[in-house]
């Protein structure tokens, strides 16, 4: 006779184990407030009011918390920001915004 085992006390799902991550953005010269804007919009889907507030947060700080998420969301959002391209505005621009992926703190 098979039995099904039960789980055992303390056993989490994978993605509860994964952990937390912030995706951060970096503040340069190189790249527009509205810039920053559109990429969060479109990258990360964040409201015009809320991408407004990241961007402005990195301007006077340095850097924003974009996103908390599971380490491949993270990694994934990092990458599409790193390909999301130069400011059309400034012709000084070579890329895109600076990004990278932390823990986040618990």
């Amino acid at each position: 006779m098979k039995t099904i085992a039960d789980p055992e006390v303390g056993q989490e799902s994978s993605s509860k184990l994964e952990g937390l991550y912030h995706v951060i953005i970096l503040n340069d010269d190189d790249h527009t407030i509205e810039y920053v804007v559109e990429m969060l919009q479109a990258v990360l889907g964040l409201s015009q009011p809320d991408a407004v507030a990241r961007t402005l947060e990195a301007d006077s700080t340095g850097s924003s918390i974009v996103r908390t998420c599971g380490l491949s969301e993270a990694e994934r959002k990092r990458d599409l920001i790193h390909a999301y391209g130069p400011d059309w505005r400034l012709p000084r621009s070579r890329g895109s915004v600076a990004a990278l992926v932390e823990p986040a703190a618990l």
